[in-house]
């Protein structure tokens, strides 16, 4: 049978299916401790994710998708700390990337620090950090740099 006809669901459906997957397979691994920041985003950058936005205070994430579909799954949340510390998110970041501090500590971390969220953005190859009162602090992916063509 060909796709779109009988029991199969159009291609684009298909590839819907395969990014949910793919988006659930990964925040699992992610808020477990099983996989890094750049595998998380070369799998959901694969998987046709854009950006993806993480709420501390709800307690989800969202995964926005290149044809326009948004997917939420549950994640890490807790009590935010009032003052926001860009020093505190840098110092996160790079336990992060030194491999020393797995999602579940960074995230702990990051709420310590009074981040109530974040935006990670593949086709900005940067991640925002937001506090309480609209402070925000902006960390490049490895090898991105603002102007540089990159980003």
């Amino acid at each position: 049978m060909r796709a779109g006809s009988g029991c199969f669901p159009p291609v684009s459906v298909w590839g819907r299916v395969m990014s949910r997957e793919v988006i659930r397979e990964v925040a699992a691994a992610s808020a477990a401790g099983r996989m890094g920041f750049g595998e998380v985003v070369t799998r959901l950058a694969a998987a046709g994710v854009e950006r993806y936005q993480v709420d501390f205070q709800l307690g989800d994430t969202r995964y926005y998708l290149a044809d326009g579909t948004v997917e939420a799954v549950a994640s890490h949340h807790g009590v935010v700390a009032p003052r926001f510390s860009a020093d505190g998110i840098a110092a996160a970041v790079r336990g992060a990337q030194a491999g020393t501090l797995a999602y579940p500590a960074f995230c702990a971390q990051a709420m310590a620090a009074g981040c109530v969220g974040y935006v990670a953005s593949m086709l900005g190859r940067r991640l925002v950090y937001s506090g309480r009162t609209g402070d925000a602090h902006v960390e490049w992916f490895p090898g991105a740099r603002p102007g540089d063509g990159k980003a």
